[in-house]
């Protein structure tokens, strides 16, 4: 191979890496434990997304969570973002963080990686053993109904 077909080909593979889209890095999703929400959850810029079903209007709920269903989830998840506006921090759970609040917080961390504008949300975690831990552990509950809970962790 002459030394002009050898520049000739790295060139183009060079060339070729320029041509290439840098692909925009998902967000990273981390578990929390329910001592680091409790501290975290005194910020004024956290917001806590609970995706449980129907087990959400017979238990109980962590006081001040907002209520998306992971059943319809995805058609909400536009609102979602709309209304934790001004908040950088987002921890999402179900009763036992296994399945349901794992795929929504993916599933919303990739929304905002989709969106063309700039958002506030640097953080979206998973609370650990969701609401079954939060509370097997005597952790403070909120029973009231309204959506969003009003109440505030004590």
């Amino acid at each position: 191979m002459s030394s002009s077909s050898c520049f000739s080909s790295i060139y183009q593979k060079k060339k070729k890496k320029k041509e290439t889209p840098k692909k925009e890095m998902a967000r990273s999703i981390s578990y929390i434990n329910g001592s680091q929400l409790l501290s975290l959850k005194r910020r004024p810029n956290i917001a806590i997304v609970d995706v449980r079903d129907d087990e959400r209007t017979y238990d109980a709920h962590i006081a001040g969570s907002l209520h998306y269903p992971s059943s319809t989830f995805s058609n909400k998840i536009s609102d979602l973002a709309q209304n934790v506006k001004g908040k950088d921090t987002l921890v999402f759970h179900c009763a036992l963080s296994q399945v349901r609040g794992p795929s929504c917080a993916r599933r919303f961390a990739d929304y905002l990686s989709e969106m063309k504008e700039a958002v506030d949300i640097k953080n979206v975690l998973i609370l650990e053993r969701g609401f079954n831990g939060w509370e097997a552990s005597g952790r403070p509950v909120c029973r009231c109904t309204e959506n969003p809970c009003k109440n505030e962790i004590p």
